[in-house]
């Protein structure tokens, strides 16, 4: 007799009108085309297809997919798409299924989600339907990470091209070539209760273990926990963010003397003074409070059958 699947692992039900919202300056496999002609051979009859150029572009595909009745949505692109589209998609229970076509794929790399477009594609038409968790900041939801000081000013000011080169290596050295040093008196509340209150230089909240640059830096983590990694660094001026750095790449951030790390569900935070503030690698504005907190099983994902 064969074992009942838990609820978030339930066999996909047949799949109806499937969406593609993609970001048509990234590439995967043999591009769209492919795609597209790998869904039709498939059996997908009932295509909704939508492309833009920016994804700050794609909630509004998103949302228009969802109101024609798609009961499937693939995302093409990188960690910046995932996020607009899980911040619509978010609550609505229509699956998204993951075509990782960008630099870092950072949430599809956490979840083991192929780097084969067909595979990718079998992935989202026969894969386990998984509610993961998302976090949610200053009202926007985010699927890896987002953070504050060091950490926006370096997502911020990143060179892409650079990224693409040397990996982790890429973060460790834009890291230390755009350092400043600035220490901003920083108060973190956790689930109702202080926990920091101390000049800092980054704050950092993660949903999955590895992050920007391919770093491990929450070795505990994980999308489906019910709660977020919460990170802060004290680390100022060159020399200390090169250890700190250099600890996070061979992933003993807990290590550090300059970081801090812990667990939680609500977290509120001040700084002194404006800090910039980003998630899934793309940067906000800047402000002297965050409001964060855990949304738990709140995206539906299209996961391999084998756990990453």
């Amino acid at each position: 007799m064969s074992t009942p699947a838990r609820p978030d692992e339930a066999a996909p039900a047949p799949v109806g009108t499937v969406a593609v919202v993609a970001h048509r300056k990234k590439t995967f496999g043999g591009g769209l085309d492919e795609l597209r002609a790998t869904l039709v051979g498939a059996g997908v009859d009932d295509l909704l297809w939508y492309e833009v150029p920016k994804s700050r572009k794609a909630p509004k595909k998103v949302r228009r997919a969802l109101d024609r009745g798609a009961k499937l949505v693939y995302v093409w692109g990188g960690d910046g798409m995932v996020q607009r589209c899980a911040d619509v998609l978010a609550g609505t229970g229509v699956p998204m299924a993951i075509l990782p076509a960008g630099t870092a794929n950072l949430f599809a790399t956490n979840l083991g989600i192929p780097t084969d477009l067909p595979e990718a594609v079998r992935n989202g038409l026969r894969g386990r339907r998984r509610r993961l968790d998302l976090g949610r900041i200053n009202g926007e939801h985010f699927a890896v990470m987002a953070g504050a000081g060091f950490d926006g000013d370096l997502i911020g000011e990143a060179d892409r091209r650079l990224k693409g080169r040397l990996g982790r290596l890429a973060y460790v050295w834009t890291g230390l070539r755009h350092v400043r040093g600035e220490l901003v008196r920083t108060r973190i509340r956790v689930d109702g209760s202080d926990w920091f209150d101390a000049e800092a230089s980054c704050v950092l909240f993660g949903n999955v273990g590895t992050i920007t640059g391919g770093i491990p830096a929450f070795d505990d983590a994980r999308p489906d926990s019910g709660a977020l990694e919460i990170g802060v660094a004290t680390a100022n001026g060159a020399v200390d963010w090169a250890r700190t750095l250099g600890r996070m790449a061979a992933g003993r951030s807990e290590e550090s003397p300059f970081v801090r790390i812990t667990r939680g569900r609500k977290i509120r935070v001040r700084f002194a003074a404006p800090k910039t503030y980003e998630l899934d690698g793309g940067a906000r504005g800047q402000v002297t409070r965050l409001k964060v907190r855990v949304v738990p099983g709140a995206l539906t994902v299209c996961c391999p059958d084998e756990r990453p």
